[in-house]
């Protein structure tokens, strides 16, 4: 492990990097949980990708409903990145060190990105609210332009909220100690090591996280209240099921993220259960983002049948791959023919013979 580095500062000693303890007590177990981690990385990155890849391919996928989803899955390859890279670094290397700046950082795009995703949720509630409930005004209110406005502002909104406590966190001081008993760099670690007086910090903190979790969460609340009591109203069964079907992916994904977030955030911080803490923060910060497109993939007919037929598509390509070899290579053999004859003065319709390849030269 490199050495802290301290900077004195008056009578006391600002501390420029920070120790992420991480899974400190499991030293044994590091080589497996790298292994894990990396897995459970790679496959996050693979799930999103696919289902950003397939929303783009698909024409049949080119609705709001998707296009949000798209964007789901591009938050969370920015989720799993900011979090798990350093992690992984630091479970192979043993190096727990990370730079103050560095620490606040990564605190930034990962605050921005939750308060991001608290909206985005709504904003598909609301998508599934009009596509059920309003299903003759939907086309009208949920039109191509509206959607990029929505995207637009939603991940706008997320960034500059979170940068304005974010940059009075950045012009506190850090005294030691300097250990963060957590594996990636959150607020309530953090602030609890400046030496300076943190009260508007944690107000604006406050302020920035009740205005991007609150509201949202109020407005998924109740679309979802008022979704379930239409689709009750429905008087078939096969109804029902097909119009809870279009809502029940994400009515899950919005539960885990939910639920994981109240677990991190409302668990008391007391050391009986500053483990527990960390294992919900693994569920919330790790295992929603690989989870999302396992949900969505299973779940959804029209994501299903869209990656049937990218997959069915490449499964042709390979069978069709050797036949193609064989005729790139008779057309070679073919044209390798023709540049002959047409060398020995045929026409290139003639196929060039033993005697005219002889007979040739003397010409």
């Amino acid at each position: 492990m490199k050495p802290t580095t301290h900077i004195p500062e008056g009578n006391g000693t600002t501390i420029m990097e920070f120790i992420l303890l991480g899974f400190r007590d499991l030293p044994k177990l590091h080589g497996l949980l790298f292994l894990l981690f990396l897995v459970i990385y790679l496959a996050t990155m693979a799930g999103n990708l696919l289902i950003m890849a397939l929303v783009v391919a698909d024409q049949h996928l080119h609705t709001p409903m998707y296009f949000f989803l798209g964007n789901l899955s591009f938050l969370e390859t920015c989720y799993s990145s900011t979090i798990l890279p350093r992690l992984l670094a630091s479970l192979l290397t043993g190096d727990r060190t990370i730079s103050v700046a560095g620490c606040i950082a990564q605190l930034y795009v990962f605050g921005s990105l939750a308060g991001t995703e608290c909206c985005l949720l709504s904003v598909m509630s609301y998508d599934r609210y009009l596509a059920i409930c309003k299903p003759l005004h939907y086309a009208a209110r949920m039109n191509g332009q509206l959607c990029l406005k929505l995207v637009a502002g939603l991940w706008i909104g997320g960034f500059v909220s979170v940068s304005v406590f974010v940059f009075m966190m950045s012009q506190l001081t850090f005294c030691g100690p300097n250990t963060i008993d957590h594996f990636f760099c959150d607020f309530r670690p953090i602030i609890k090591l400046s030496c300076t007086d943190t009260y508007m910090v944690k107000v604006a903190s406050f302020v920035s996280s009740s205005i991007f979790t609150l509201p949202p969460f109020l407005l998924t609340l109740a679309s979802y209240v008022y979704i379930i009591s239409t689709i009750l109203r429905i008087p078939s069964t096969s109804g029902r099921q097909k119009a809870f079907s279009t809502c029940s992916s994400h009515l899950i994904v919005v539960s885990i993220f939910y639920g994981t977030l109240i677990m991190v955030y409302l668990v008391s911080e007391s050391d009986a259960l500053r483990d527990l803490n960390k294992v919900f923060s693994v569920f919330y910060g790790v295992l929603t983002p690989l989870v999302n497109p396992l949900i969505y993939s299973l779940r959804n007919k029209e994501v299903k049948e869209a990656l049937r037929k990218v997959l069915l598509r490449f499964f042709v390509f390979c069978k069709k791959a050797p036949i193609a070899k064989m005729e790139i290579g008779a057309f070679l053999r073919k044209s390798a023919s023709r540049l002959t004859a047409e060398s020995h003065g045929l026409t290139p319709c003639a196929e060039p013979t033993v005697t005219s390849l002889i007979l040739s030269p003397l010409s």
